[in-house]
């Protein structure tokens, strides 16, 4: 694998990829929990083209996602547009627009692990929980969210973790300007363009060994969790 010639643009790129993961996660988390709740709960007839648009990032490729929101974001997009308009900044080739884009492209990760929870729950658990006075609000946190907890931690990781992967779509909305929009992904392919391979074998050995400690605390907690249920 070579010497260990990480510069400090690699640390930089590595504080900012853990800065945008975490962000995003958390975001997803905070969005994603009502939407996940209502559709593991509605029987609206056309909840299957809400599910299809929350889908797509995983068929669509990054780059084409990356595209719309650039143009989104540009200055002749909606948003962009806008933000001229309000004399605020553009949020294209930026941190905010990276935050954004990574939204979107990790949204499946954390909402569908949830409504597979939620569903998995039940009608019978929040209906005792009614019979005993609780409110619609009581029941969501003391008894849907408890038992959903192994949901909320496999969407967690994996928010996480697609975060920290992602490649196209933060390339084509953020660009790769070092200390701001540049993450280990861009960095790694710029050393191995530059012939550097130590450093891609450093920055792509450890996502490698992240992600799949990360993959295996999921499967390891959950079936954790189950046993306990059971």
């Amino acid at each position: 694998m070579g010497t260990m010639v990480l510069s400090e643009s690699d640390l930089i790129a590595l504080v900012i990829t853990l800065k945008l993961a975490g962000i995003t996660t958390l975001i997803l988390l905070l969005l994603g929990t009502p939407i996940a709740w209502w559709m593991a709960r509605t029987r609206w007839r056309f909840k299957f083209m809400l599910e299809a648009v929350i889908a797509l990032p995983l068929v669509l490729p990054p780059t084409v996602l990356g595209f719309y929101l650039l143009v989104a974001l540009g200055p002749h997009g909606p948003l962009g547009g806008l933000m001229d308009w309000l004399g605020v900044q553009r949020l294209a080739f930026t941190f905010t627009g990276l935050v954004i884009g990574s939204v979107f492209y990790s949204m499946p990760f954390v909402i569908q692990p949830l409504q597979n929870a939620f569903t998995a729950i039940g009608n019978r658990p929040l209906e005792v929980a009614a019979t005993l006075g609780a409110s619609p609000l009581d029941r969501f946190f003391t008894v849907a969210v408890p038992l959903a907890r192994s949901g909320f931690l496999t969407a967690t990781v994996l928010g996480f973790a697609h975060t920290v992967g992602e490649f196209g779509v933060v390339l084509m909305i953020g660009g790769n300007i070092p200390g701001e929009t540049q993450v280990l992904s861009i960095a790694i392919y710029d050393h191995v363009e530059a012939l550097e391979y130590g450093s891609a074998h450093w920055l792509s050995g450890g996502l490698l060994v992240l992600s799949f400690l990360m993959l295996m605390s999921v499967y390891l907690l959950n079936r954790r969790f189950s046993v306990v249920q059971s």
